[in-house]
């Protein structure tokens, strides 16, 4: 499943195998009901793509949204509980309308439904990449969401974009599509006078001082902050993403200059520490001392207990946990290697001592190299609202 990065917009036409995300307002009528007419014209946009060689993937919002009608709600739900219930309801709906729609292009679609957790644990995610992985092999188009209906706040993606871009990587996408109800992404908000369209951003710094508003649509629960956190994530190792509306995405998938194009300008990480770094929700933090600071940031050495100060917060072997500096503030992740009641009375103590004291197998890392990925911070765009 290894293929080539693309470099430039043209090459979109010919990628073998692309993500596209679809979110809830470009889906849904302005009552925020799903609308069959649009979610038709989506696929039949898919379809011709499939037909001309390409492997699709979607990833699609609107499970909510499609649930709120029949539960007779005038507005997307607030609470957790009556959001899982619309999304139990609209979720069925949903796909049945793109089974109808994808068959009639002589199509199959697969459900497949995923909570931030699918993509922490290794096992998890093995799973759901060799099953992906197989799917595109039979030539079925998969259909992916969030798992609505059963994630909690502590295994919640948050919003499809992040999933998307995660997406891209679990399946070794060339690109990312987002398909919003904007064009694109412009130097102010485009309602505002002289806001123009940016029609392509090559590097993080080509963002500085636009503003990019941070409210979502009634029905959705991303704005252009979260489109643009989730093209950082798939750009910033190795996938380039287009941003545009709906209405374009034929355009957009021919390489025609719509939307916003954002160059890749990372290398392929490991999904696994991607996972780590962007889907995880961890469950503990390690606090470190500066001297074990600098043996994890700049030397890029496993974490040992003798470096740590203090752990706080409940976790098993195997979970997420944040690393944390003497300041407070966080450098890194790691899955741990012990629970946290094994962890206090490793504090402080070398491993030959360790070892002395409790015997082979507490004479391990807290956190092996292989198991942690530094924070980076980036700049982040003037918010408007």
């Amino acid at each position: 499943m290894s293929v080539a990065p693309l470099v430039s917009r043209d090459q979109l036409p010919s990628a073998q195998r692309i993500v596209v995300k679809v979110g809830s307002s470009s889906l849904t009528d302005p009552d925020g009901h799903l609308d069959p007419e649009r979610l038709h014209a989506l696929v039949d946009v898919l379809a011709a793509r499939r037909a001309a060689g390409q492997q699709v993937v979607l990833v699609s919002s609107g499970a909510i949204a499609s649930g709120m009608a029949p539960l007779g709600l005038a507005t997307r739900p607030r609470d957790l509980a009556t959001q899982q219930a619309a999304a139990s309801v609209g979720q069925g709906r949903l796909i049945a309308h793109y089974t109808s729609a994808f068959h009639a292009h002589g199509l199959h679609v697969a459900q497949v439904l995923l909570t931030a957790d699918d993509t922490v644990r290794r096992g998890h995610y093995r799973n759901a990449f060799r099953a992906l992985a197989r799917l595109l092999d039979l030539g079925v188009v998969p259909v992916i969401n969030e798992n609505d209906a059963v994630a909690t706040e502590e295994i919640r993606f948050g919003d499809n974009d992040r999933l998307a871009a995660l997406v891209s990587h679990l399946v070794q996408a060339d690109a990312l599509v987002l398909l919003t109800d904007v064009d694109g992404l412009y130097t102010g908000p485009p309602s505002r006078p002289g806001s123009t369209r940016i029609a392509s951003v090559q590097a993080p710094g080509d963002l500085d001082g636009i503003e990019v508003t941070a409210r979502g649509s009634a029905v959705g629960t991303g704005g252009m902050v979260t489109k643009l956190e989730s093209v950082a994530i798939a750009t910033g190792t190795g996938i380039p993403v287009v941003l545009t509306s709906a209405a374009q995405a034929a355009a957009a998938l021919a390489g025609e200059d719509v939307g916003t194009w954002f160059a890749a300008t990372g290398r392929r990480a490991s999904i696994r520490l991607l996972w780590l770094a962007h889907a995880a929700r961890p469950r503990g933090r390690l606090l470190l001392d500066e001297g074990a600071v600098r043996a994890v940031v700049e030397r890029r050495k496993s974490l040992l207990p003798a470096g740590v100060t203090a752990v706080e917060g409940e976790f098993e072997s195997g979970d997420p946990v944040e690393i944390v500096g003497p300041d407070g503030v966080t450098v890194a992740r790691g899955l741990v290697a012990y629970a946290s009641d094994e962890v206090p009375e490793l504090l402080g103590k070398s491993t030959k001592v360790l070892r002395a004291e409790l015997g082979p197998g507490y004479d391990k890392e807290l956190v092996h190299r292989d198991d942690l990925v530094l924070v980076r911070r980036r700049a982040k765009a003037t918010l408007d609202g």
